[in-house]
């Protein structure tokens, strides 16, 4: 069965198992995909070279300028790291981001936005030959316009779509939060649509956290289970495979 697991930058941590889990999965003759984020280290950039970026709804607007730096962070730093590491765990793992055989074809989001893609298609004759490889495919969450324009995308908008596109089994998210909180600070562990709208309206559910739950409910519409769970805990991810589960199930319909 195919997994989506989607990696956010502070997740990994001394701690962390999570990519020795998801090579165990592989062992296991599940077919893990890795989505991962790298929005910390972009920052980070961004700051070092001066250049200003603005976040509207948990999207990051993104200028020419702006948009070389993610590419070489997302595709150059992050998505090789985490090859080398899966790769030392005793995993086969390919990197490759959403440009690739146009694996993720895509349209400019919004005019204020800038270089931001809204996805159209999701081709999976990439990701297929690599899974029944055995491969883990690691990708970089960049898409292509139709005039061959690379655009940034929310890695957890990508993880949704191709989780939805490709009839996974399971998309998870691993965080470093529990999972989504109530006005109370009560760890939810159900949300639905009613729930997040409300959520939303309060400005209990913000920032980040907004795409991420839009990219579960696109998933979870299609037939896919999904997960947000704290990534930082060691074996939080085989835990959840083995239904030992602690965190937020986000159910759509």
């Amino acid at each position: 069965m195919t997994i989506v697991i989607k990696i956010g930058g502070s997740t990994l941590g001394e701690n962390d198992t999570s990519l020795q889990d998801i090579v165990h999965l592989a062992e296991a003759g599940e077919r893990p995909i890795v989505v991962h984020g790298g929005g910390a280290m972009i920052t980070d950039w961004l700051d070092r070279l001066d250049i200003t970026t603005n976040f509207v709804n948990g999207l990051r607007s993104t200028n020419t300028e702006s948009l070389e730096v993610v590419i070489a962070i997302l595709r150059g730093i992050v998505n090789t790291a985490l090859v080398a590491q899966l790769t030392q765990a005793g995993g086969r793992a390919v990197g490759i981001s959403g440009v690739d055989s146009s694996l993720i074809e895509a349209e400019q989001y919004d005019p204020n936005l800038g270089l931001v893609g809204k996805i159209t298609k999701i081709n999976n004759d990439l990701l297929t030959p690599l899974l029944d490889h055995n491969i883990i495919p690691v990708i970089a969450p960049i898409g292509i316009e139709s005039s061959l324009q690379p655009l940034n995308i929310n890695a957890d908008t990508v993880a949704g779509e191709i989780a939805a596109s490709i009839n996974a089994k399971s998309l998870v998210f691993l965080t470093d939060v529990d999972g989504i909180m109530d006005g109370q600070g009560s760890l939810l562990p159900m949300l639905t649509i009613k729930i997040s709208n409300q959520l939303k309206e309060n400005g209990i559910l913000n920032g980040g956290m907004i795409p991420k739950v839009d990219a579960g409910f696109t998933a979870s519409k299609a037939g896919t289970s999904v997960h947000i769970i704290n990534g930082t805990l060691a074996y939080s991810l085989q835990n959840l495979i083995d239904g030992n589960f602690s965190g937020t199930t986000i159910k759509g319909a």
